[in-house]
C-alpha cells in the first residue's frame, strides 16, 4: 500500500499457476543434450520436433503428472507466448510437461516438443525453463535455442532480428484473415484487484484481406479465467473493448489500438485474453493473451468478517480529554519482511541487542542467549523440519523457531540479510525490534522470517513518507497507516494462511524496521502525538485508502471499485488540477494533503476532509 508506490491502502487470466521465483534444494538439474546442439534453421511455417534432456542431480524426483509435475516454461522474460507455439503445446507460455512419468535423483529426463516457425523470416534467440510446477525453477534447468526461420532453410544469417517475445497467434484462414502481434506496451502487468488498467497494442495485417472496421473482443468461449469479468465503463459494449473503423488496414500494415479494463478481483496470477475481429469476423487462432499479477483483492476487504474478539468500551474521540478509557489492548502486529531463499544461503542468523532466548512454536525454551549471540536456523523442505545451530552442532525443533529478547522491543538482527549488498538498497535495514520469527507455511510452500511488534513500534519503521515532509501531514499519514494495519489485524483479511497480517513490501506498506526509525526520528514523533488514534464509521475502523496524486479531484470508491463505501465520495484537489493521476484515486491524495498541510491545515482536518463522516477515534 506505499504511497508512491500506488497499491491500494485496505487490502493489490486463463489462471496460471504461479512458480516460485526462487530455486528450492531438492531440486536441480544439468543439460545432457539438446537437437541440432541448440542450433535449429526452419523455413516459414515448418514445423520441428525438439528434444533436450536433463540429468536430475538434486534430491527430489521428477514427476509428469500431480502435484509439483515438471515441465518448461518460456523464460526471458518468464510466461511469454512464444512466435514457435504449436497447436501441440501445453499452452502458450508451456510447451511440455516432461516424457518420462519418474525421474529419480541421478536419472535422465526429456523434454520433447514441437517448434512451429513463423512466417516472418529471422533469427530468433528462443529461452525456456525447467520448472516444478507451484514448487521451483530448476537451478541448470535453462536452455536457450538459436532458430535461424529463412526461406531455404539454410543456416545464413537473416537481415531481420524480430523480437523473441513477440507472439504469433494466427494459422490464417480461407477468408484471408491473418494476424500477427507485433508491439505490446508491456509484456506483463501488475495491478490491484479491480483496478482499470490501460494496454496499447500493434497489430499487423498478415493476411490478403484490407481490414475496415477492427475490434478488439472478449472470447467467444470462455476458458478457466472468465474474461468478460474485466469488463470497464469505456468498453463498447459488454463483450467488445473497443471499435476503430478510421480508415483501411492493407495487407502488410500496421494497426495500433489501445483499450482499458479492469485486472480480476481476486489476488492472483492471471492470463487476459482477448480476441480481434474484423469487419465482424474473428480473426482464426489470433488472441491477445495478457499477463497480470494481481497483488490484492481490495474490494472483498470491504466485506470481510472481523474475527479477533474484543470487548467494546466507550469509544473517545480526538477531541475527548485525557484519561480515556481504552477500547482495546494495542495489536500485536506480525509483519512478514524476508523470504528465505538463496538470497540468505536458505537459512538466517539471528542475533539480539539484550539477552534472549530461542523459543519453539510451543513456548518452549531451546536456548538462552547472551547479547549479541548469532544463533543460525533453517526450514529444511526436504524433511519438513526446522533447524537450529547455537555453535555445538544442528539440531532439530519439533515447530517453529522464534527469537524473543528477554526485554521488550529490544533490537534483532538478521546478521546475514544486507540490502545493500543482495538488493542494491541504501541501507542494509536488517535490524527490528522484538521478536522474529522463522515459519514455513504450506499455503505458498515458502519460509517467511516474521517480526512481531507493537503497532506504534510497527509504525515508526514505515517508510511510506520521508522525515523532512510537513509534521501535519505525516500524523495524517500515519493515522491511516495504522487503521489500515488495525483493520487487516482485526481481519487476517490478506495473509490469515500464512500466518502474518502483512509483508513489508509496497503492495501493503513499506516497513523497514528499526534502521527507518533511526533515519526518519520526526516520524517517530508524528506516531507518538497520534498513539492509537484510528480512523472509524459508525464505531468501525474504517477502510481508508490513499494514493501518490490525483488530478484535480478523487473518486468515489465505486467509480474505481464494486460496491459503495459511504465515507469515500469524491472530493475537489485544486492542489492537483492539472496534474497527471497516479494511483488509483480513491481515499487521500497524498500530493492534496501534503499541500493542504503546508496551507496550514491540521492532520485532523485533512482527514475529515478526504473521509466524510469519520470519527478519529483513540482506542488505546
Amino acid at each position: 500500500m506505499g504511497m508512491f508506490a500506488q497499491i491500494i491502502a485496505p487490502a493489490l487470466f486463463i489462471g496460471v499457476a504461479e512458480v516460485s521465483a526462487a530455486p528450492l534444494k531438492g531440486y536441480e538439474a544439468l543439460q545432457v543434450t539438446s537437437s541440432g546442439s541448440g542450433q535449429i534453421n526452419l523455413k516459414p511455417g515448418e514445423t520441428r520436433p525438439v528434444s533436450v534432456s536433463f540429468q536430475n542431480t538434486g534430491t527430489a524426483s521428477w514427476q509428469n503428472d500431480g502435484e509439483y509435475f515438471v515441465s518448461i516454461y518460456t523464460h526471458e522474460p518468464k510466461y511469454r507466448s512464444s512466435v514457435f507455439k504449436d497447436a501441440s503445446w501445453f499452452q502458450s507460455l508451456q510447451p511440455v510437461k516432461i516424457t518420462e512419468s519418474l525421474v529419480k535423483p541421478g536419472q535422465v529426463g526429456t523434454v520433447k516438443f514441437l517448434l512451429k516457425a513463423p512466417a516472418q523470416t529471422g533469427l530468433y534467440s528462443e529461452s525456456f525453463q525447467l520448472a516444478a510446477e507451484d514448487k521451483a525453477w530448476i537451478p541448470g534447468g535453462k536452455f536457450t535455442l538459436s532458430i535461424n526461420v529463412s526461406n531455404d532453410g539454410s543456416s545464413s544469417v537473416a537481415q531481420t532480428i524480430p523480437t523473441p517475445t513477440t507472439p504469433v497467434v494466427s494459422n490464417g484462414s480461407s477468408e484471408g484473415l491473418n494476424a500477427l502481434l507485433l508491439l505490446r506496451s508491456a509484456k506483463k502487468l501488475v495491478a490491484k484487484g479491480n483496478e482499470r488498467v490501460s494496454y496499447t497494442i500493434g497489430i499487423k495485417n498478415s493476411g490478403t484481406k484490407a481490414w475496415k472496421n477492427r475490434e478488439v473482443r472478449t472470447p467467444a468461449v470462455s476458458a478457466a479465467f472468465d474474461s468478460a469479468q474485466t469488463k470497464d465503463g469505456s468498453w463498447a459494449s459488454s463483450t467488445s473493448l473497443i471499435s476503430k473503423q478510421d480508415g483501411s488496414v492493407e495487407p502488410g500494415s500496421l494497426d495500433f489500438m489501445t483499450f482499458q479494463f479492469r485486472a480480476p478481483s481476486q489476488a492472483g496470477t492471471y492470463v487476459v485474453r482477448y480476441t480481434l475481429a474484423i469487419d465482424g469476423v474473428t480473426v482464426p487462432g489470433f488472441a491477445i493473451d495478457i499477463p497480470v499479477d494481481v497483488t490484492s483483492s481490495a474490494p472483498a476487504a470491504v466485506a470481510s468478517p472481523v474475527i479477533q474478539q474484543y470487548q467494546n468500551t466507550t469509544s473517545n474521540s480526538y477531541d475527548s480529554s485525557e484519561p480515556f478509557s481504552a477500547k482495546i489492548a494495542e495489536p500485536m502486529m506480525r509483519i512478514a519482511f524476508l523470504i528465505v531463499d538463496d538470497e540468505t544461503d536458505w537459512k538466517v542468523n539471528i542475533s539480539c541487542a539484550d539477552n534472549w532466548k530461542l523459543v519453539d512454536g510451543d513456548g518452549k525454551v531451546l536456548y538462552t542467549a547472551k547479547a549479541n549471540k548469532g544463533v543460525e536456523a533453517l526450514y529444511d523442505d526436504s524433511v519438513n523440519a526446522y533447524f537450529y545451530n547455537t555453535g555445538d552442532g544442528k539440531k532439530k525443533s519439533a515447530s517453529h523457531l522464534r527469537f524473543v529478547p528477554d526485554v521488550l522491543n529490544t533490537i534483532c538482527t538478521v546478521n546475514n540479510f544486507d540490502r545493500r549488498v543482495s538488493r542494491g538498497f541504501p541501507y542494509p535495514d536488517n535490524t527490528f525490534r522484538n521478536t522474529l520469527e522463522l515459519r514455513h507455511n504450506d499455503s505458498k510452500d515458502r519460509t517467511w522470517v516474521i517480526n512481531e511488534l507493537p503497532m506504534e513500534m510497527y509504525l515508526r519503521g514505515l517508510g511510506e513518507t520521508s522525515n523532512v515532509s510537513h509534521e501535519e501531514f505525516q500524523k495524517a499519514l500515519l493515522t491511516i497507516a495504522r487503521t489500515y494495519a488495525l483493520y487487516h489485524w482485526e481481519r487476517g483479511t490478506k495473509y490469515k494462511d500464512e500466518f502474518f497480517h502483512m509483508t513489508s513490501y509496497s503492495w501493503d506498506q513499506v516497513y523497514n524496521g528499526y534502521g527507518q526509525e533511526e533515519r526518519a526520528p520526526r516520524l517517530t514523533k508524528s506516531v507518538n502525538e497520534t498513539t492509537g488514534r484510528v480512523v472509524t464509521y459508525q464505531g468501525k475502523t474504517a477502510i481508508t485508502p490513499y494514493f501518490s496524486r490525483s488530478d484535480g479531484r478523487t473518486r468515489d470508491w465505486s467509480e474505481v471499485w464494486y460496491g459503495t463505501v459511504p465515507w469515500i465520495k469524491s472530493v475537489p484537489t485544486p492542489c492537483d488540477v492539472g496534474k497527471t493521476l497516479w494511483g488509483h484515486g480513491v481515499g487521500l491524495s497524498a500530493s492534496e494533503a501534503l499541500c493542504q498541510a503546508n496551507q496550514g491545515k491540521k492532520w485532523d482536518e485533512i482527514l475529515h476532509y478526504f473521509y466524510q463522516g469519520v470519527d478519529l477515534d483513540r482506542w488505546w
